[in-house]
């Protein structure tokens, strides 16, 4: 079906919706809030996503359609939610201008490791190092999961180290974003060093929370499951789903050449060829470890609190910016040291450090944006209630339950720390005084829920990221990766089944890891055994 065609349906089929919503809302006046038209307006934009291939339009008619909702269709009072609620209200707050200022940043680091050619030498020495495709993506997934702290950081730090290696090897862009973002979340979400693991404690009230969240760590089911199957995916060569098809152009010379890519760098700049790894290292290194210094420093590390104490009360938001700035300035610092590169030249990779992540920053704008519509409406009211009042009497199903809750949850909303806010207060107070046991579990099926659901949304924060570390078209990443999270979406519900009856981690966790492979394995067998079927049979 052309584009043209999908617009037109698109156009059709949003105009009817108005027109029904007109006529309950304004005209007979039903109620929206508390209800499951909180969530139309994050299903709009995501179902738009998928069908038109197009990110800021979507997002924009989703912001629309809350407003309009909220409004109940009041033109004046529509437009002043959509700006002064919605984007500037987004654009006000402490946590979202953090978070922009230390992409913002990243953006710079990368734009000065690649002026300097620090990029450009650790491909060359990955060239020598790394020799077959299959090694070039287990080195992605390796330093994804070494860099735990935040997936923000994550998402960008190893888009930028990796991007010229599996270039090199004729990875696809798309399959260089699954990596990113599968190890992004995934990862962080199971290390209790990390911005995750202090913002889930948070959540807790009445409860050690990073006590809980370190019990939780062998039921989180998809992150494990998910590390696990990239793993098998290489090692196996598997690809299926729309990934088949980049993959297969990605051989191709005219996949690099024609292709437009989320972030471009700045071509106006000339790279240094004499640059070498440590220009590269140092930059990294320097990150990691600020970064984490920032984060304890928020934390009150330095007033006395302990090192995972400080963690778990850290501000991520401005601990990555007092972290990221400080390793910029050093950085700037150790490259005139050096001589690697002139100080105007360094002012001038500053501007293209921010124009390169001004379509993530837009993205996450409109994303907020749409958060902040869907919170207007009651959508975080509505799901805690469905959870508290169809969900609580299941006992044994329960963590599958909040499984499917919190993906779908996470999914529409495009964040899954918010997922965690409304969906971990109430299983601690459904089993904080019954079944211990069964609330770790349903905690961990609730970050497991959210980390699935952020994984597959088109208006996540972390997968907007990971095609910009990947430099990959947005919408592309999140056709490709669907699939793949789906299946391990899928094989982690039967996992809680199995741990709700058994309350045993490492029996649900073998039992899931088992499920993985006999479902790749099938895969293999039956959807690349097509692939190979078809050109013989063409060819008789």
């Amino acid at each position: 079906m052309s584009k043209n065609k999908r617009l037109a349906i698109s156009a059709i089929v949003l105009l009817v919706v108005y027109f029904s919503c007109f006529f309950l809302f304004y005209v007979k006046g039903c109620q929206i809030e508390n209800t499951f038209w909180t969530l139309v307006p994050s299903l709009i934009a995501i179902i738009l996503a998928l069908i038109t291939k197009e990110v800021y339009s979507s997002l924009f008619v989703g912001i629309l359609t809350g407003a309009l909702f909220w409004s109940r269709f009041n033109p004046e009072k529509t437009i002043n939610h959509i700006f002064s609620d919605g984007i500037v209200s987004v654009l006000s707050d402490s946590w979202n201008v953090g978070i922009l200022v230390f992409l913002v940043i990243l953006g710079m680091m990368v734009q000065l490791m690649n002026k300097t050619g620090g990029s450009l030498a650790f491909g060359r020495w990955a060239s020598k190092h790394i020799k077959d495709p299959g090694a070039a993506q287990l080195a992605t997934i390796l330093l994804g999961v070494l860099i735990f702290i935040d997936d923000y950081f994550n998402c960008l730090t190893v888009g930028s180290v990796m991007r010229p290696v599996t270039d090199k090897e004729k990875i696809s862009r798309e399959k260089l974003a699954y990596l990113i973002d599968a190890t992004a979340a995934p990862v962080c979400i199971i290390a209790p060093i990390s911005s995750w693991a202090a913002a889930v404690s948070g959540f807790v009230e009445g409860e050690n929370g990073m006590s809980l969240f370190l019990k939780a760590i062998p039921y989180n089911f998809y992150a494990i499951l998910t590390i696990i199957m990239m793993v098998l995916i290489v090692k196996m060569k598997i690809s299926y789903g729309p990934m088949t098809r980049y993959e297969k152009e990605a051989l191709l010379d005219e996949y690099w050449k024609g292709k437009e890519f989320v972030g471009k760098e700045d071509e106006s700049l000339e790279v240094n060829h004499n640059g070498k790894v440590i220009d590269m290292l140092i930059p990294i290194i320097l990150l990691i470890v600020s970064c984490t210094i920032g984060m304890i420093y928020t934390g009150g590390f330095f007033d006395g609190e302990t090192f995972i104490d400080s963690f778990a009360n850290s501000d991520a938001s401005v601990g990555l910016v007092l972290g990221s700035s400080v390793a910029l300035v050093i950085t700037i610092i150790y490259y005139l040291i050096r001589r690697v590169i002139t100080f105007d030249d360094c002012m001038k990779c500053l501007p293209g450090g921010f124009k390169q992540m001004v379509p993530a920053i837009l993205i996450l704008t409109f994303a907020w944006s749409l958060k902040a519509m869907t919170d207007s409406l009651g959508a975080a009211d509505y799901v805690a209630m469905v959870v508290q009042e169809k969900a609580a009497g299941f006992q044994s199903f329960l963590p599958s339950i909040i499984f499917l809750i919190a993906i779908g949850l996470s999914f529409s909303t495009g964040t899954s720390w918010g997922t965690f806010g409304i969906l971990i207060p109430i299983v601690v107070n459904c089993f904080q005084n019954s079944d211990y046991k069964l609330m770790i579990i349903s905690i961990s099926a609730c970050m497991a829920g959210a980390v699935c659901g952020d994984h597959c949304s088109p208006i996540s924060d972390t997968t907007i990221m990971s095609s910009a570390g990947a430099e990959c078209v947005h919408i592309n990443h999140v056709s490709t990766q669907l699939p793949y999270a789906m299946t391990a979406a899928a094989v982690s519900f039967v996992a809680y089944i199995f741990a709700g009856f058994i309350k045993n981690s490492w029996i649900s966790l073998a039992i899931g890891v088992a499920m993985m492979v006999l479902v790749l394995v099938l895969i293999k067998v039956v959807y690349c055994g097509k692939k190979e079927a078809g050109p013989k049979a063409e060819k008789a």
